[in-house]
C-alpha cells in the first residue's frame, strides 16, 4: 500500500521551544510511528516546496494517566525535527560554449503554513 505525504506528517508541533528553533529552519511535526526518516523527508518536502537538510526523529511513550480507579496511558507518538534550507541560493553552471548560466533556487526558503515566520 503506497501512503500519501498526509498519511506520514500528522500535525505540527507548536510550543515555545519549536517555535524559537523557526528563524534556524527547524520545524517540528508529529509524524506517523512507522514513518522512516526519509519518508518524512519526502512528504515534507513535496507537501511545503521546500529543500530538507536533515530530518530528526523521537519516539515517545504514552504517559500513565488515572480516570478516578482506571490507570490508563496516553496514545505514543513520533515526533521529527525537520531541518530545511533557508539559503535559497542560485545555482550557477557552465553551458556549452564556456558561457555561465544562472538558476535560480525553485524551493521555498519557510514554511509559512505554520502561521508566524522568521
Amino acid at each position: 500500500m503506497i501512503r500519501t505525504p498526509q498519511d506520514i506528517i500528522k500535525a505540527p508541533v507548536i510550543t515555545e521551544k519549536s517555535a524559537g528553533e523557526i528563524a534556524d529552519g527547524k520545524y517540528t511535526f508529529k509524524v506517523a510511528t512507522d514513518a522512516t526518516k526519509t519518508e518524512v523527508k519526502n512528504a515534507v518536502e513535496k507537501i511545503f516546496n521546500v529543500k530538507v537538510l536533515s530530518v530528526n526523529t523521537t519516539n515517545y511513550d504514552g504517559k500513565l494517566k488515572r480516570q478516578r480507579y482506571q490507570l490508563g496511558r496516553t496514545p505514543s507518538y513520533k515526533k521529527a525535527v525537520v531541518t530545511i534550507d533557508t539559503e535559497g541560493k542560485d545555482v550557477t553552471y557552465l553551458e556549452k560554449g564556456g558561457k555561465t548560466a544562472k538558476v535560480s533556487a525553485k524551493y521555498k526558503t519557510s514554511i509559512e503554513e505554520f502561521g508566524f515566520g522568521q
